[in-house]
């Protein structure tokens, strides 16, 4: 599943080529009421974590990549089967395939709370920890994954964030000292910027230092590979230097 930074790439791909146009041709197999989308121009483009959010007067497009969702820009690539929706604009295309598309009303300041995405300039660290503290029974692994607490983070930048700041996945957030829960607020934010700069040079893989490896870099210990808390998402961790306070 595409992480926030990569949802962020897209918005920043488009929006120059889509920003101000009008819809002359909308097509896809999506379930959602197409015809209201044609001649409708698009007034902006933002992201909220994981999903795009395209507005029109009418309405706003929400689209998801899900696990296995992608796009092109001005060629379709894909069977007419992956083809969830079409925009096609005076001199340009955006295809989204095998993804989640919605409409969504034209205001959706209700919707979604903007201070909690990691790469906003809106993003407020002080209500993450307000957030995190009214679960204290929640492992730290399942915490970062919450999309209301830290929109747009997702497995990967789970797990090198708790290897950055050597805390244990499966921590309760009760057990946590504060200097490390805010560290935790702190590194969502600064690695999902290095995630963003490092997908931009093709490099993210090589600055990996616990996701899918197999030693820790810093005590040379097996790395443990783990489906943990109730999200059962896969988890990279060092039980030798990653600490688990209780």
């Amino acid at each position: 599943m595409p992480e926030g930074p990569s949802i962020f790439i897209l918005k920043e791909l488009i929006t120059p080529l889509f920003k101000g146009k009008k819809v002359i041709k909308v097509f896809g197999n999506a379930k959602i009421d197409m015809s209201q989308l044609k001649g409708q121009k698009i007034i902006d483009i933002r992201c909220w974590g994981k999903q795009l959010l395209i507005f029109t007067k009418v309405a706003t497009i929400r689209i998801h990549l899900l696990m296995f969702g992608s796009y092109s820009i001005d060629e379709n690539k894909k069977p007419t089967r992956s083809l969830r929706l079409a925009l096609v604009v005076s001199n340009h295309a955006v295809y989204f395939y095998t993804c989640s598309v919605r409409l969504l009303p034209a205001d959706v300041n209700t919707l979604y709370d903007w201070q909690a995405d990691v790469l906003s300039d809106e993003w407020d660290p002080i209500k993450a920890s307000k957030k995190l503290k009214a679960i204290p029974k929640t492992m730290i692994c399942d915490a970062l994954l919450d999309q209301q607490i830290f929109s747009g983070v997702g497995n990967i930048i789970k797990n090198e964030v708790l290897y950055r700041i050597k805390l244990h996945p499966e921590n309760q957030i009760e057990y946590i000292p504060a200097s490390k829960l805010s560290a935790v607020i702190k590194e969502a934010r600064n690695y999902s910027f290095d995630f963003l700069k490092w997908k931009k040079e093709f490099s993210l893989k090589k600055h990996w230092l616990a996701h899918t490896k197999k030693t820790c870099l810093r005590c040379n210990l097996p790395i443990t590979k783990k489906y943990c808390g109730k999200t059962k998402r896969r988890t990279f961790f060092c039980s030798g230097c990653q600490v688990r306070y209780n």
